[in-house]
């Protein structure tokens, strides 16, 4: 896999962009992070909702393409009761532990269900020891430790967060002011792409924060190993990670408002 902050190769704009998906369509995946890409962030991080337009451009391009799939560090099921209803949709949850097909059962990864016991005890540990202000967010397979909304604690949580990662032998994911503690299992977002797109000609992932550039590093990975294959790296700008990840990324869009908008143009074209 080439390194994670690697350069686009070519040049590349969203017209000459959706001009090339058009004609390989039905052989492409759209691949969408949810936090920060498909909704706002916000404070309380059980309260977000997509952005206007998102749902219905999403809808409107499932037909046309060969799949779409959300790839959420949230479980499948919070993402299948914040998607209005989609039908026909892949959910891959908690950076692939998790996934459902098309609205099908969700299947865990075997090797992370034995860490089930070991993250409820540190969720509760967490919320016991953190000082007041941090949010414990428990998702069964992971712990997620927020401070968004008190920032000067970011240090204390980081460093409670990886000692106790280092304590139990689990593994760490850093992001938007929130500090992910999972399995240690080899699992991510870039995993999940490379297995995907094995046998699609065409890919966009659309992320916002620094774990999506193990999926961007995953489509860079495919087009070098095939010239055919074209695939497209789409940042959504914030002022926490957005610059890292819009350098690794083809386009960069303002906000997940203005990824609706984009959607429903590229909607209007391929269809």
């Amino acid at each position: 896999m080439p390194p994670l902050n690697q350069q686009p190769k070519t040049p590349l704009d969203a017209d000459r962009a959706w001009r090339t998906t058009a004609g390989r369509a039905d052989a492409t995946v759209l691949f969408f992070d949810f936090d920060g890409t498909l909704a706002p962030v916000d404070d309380d991080p059980t309260a977000v909702r997509p952005a206007p337009n998102v749902l219905a451009a999403i809808e409107a391009l499932a037909p046309v393409v060969r799949r779409v799939a959300i790839v959420s560090a949230r479980p499948v099921e919070f993402l299948r009761d914040h998607l209005g209803g989609l039908a026909g949709i892949d959910l891959y949850g908690l950076y692939g532990l998790e996934h459902s097909h098309s609205g099908g059962e969700t299947v865990t990864e075997p090797a992370a269900l034995p860490w089930v016991p070991t993250m409820a005890e540190l969720a509760e540990l967490a919320r016991a020891e953190l000082p007041e202000g941090a949010l414990v967010e428990y998702k069964r397979l992971s712990v997620a430790l927020h401070w968004r909304t008190v920032p000067q604690l970011g240090d204390t949580v980081e460093r409670w967060g990886r000692a106790q990662a280092e304590r139990l032998g689990l593994k760490v994911q850093a992001g938007r002011m929130v500090l992910e503690i999972k399995p240690p299992v080899d699992r991510d977002k870039g995993m999940v792409i490379d297995e995907v797109v094995r046998d699609a000609r065409g890919a966009w992932y659309f992320g916002d924060d620094v774990s999506d550039i193990k999926a961007f590093a995953a489509l860079r990975a495919r087009a070098a190993a095939d010239p055919h294959f074209f695939g497209v790296c789409v940042a959504v700008a914030n002022p926490e990670t957005g610059h890292e990840v819009a350098e690794a990324a083809d386009l960069t869009l303002d906000s997940p408002a203005a990824l609706g908008e984009f959607l429903a143009a590229a909607a209007h074209r391929l269809t």
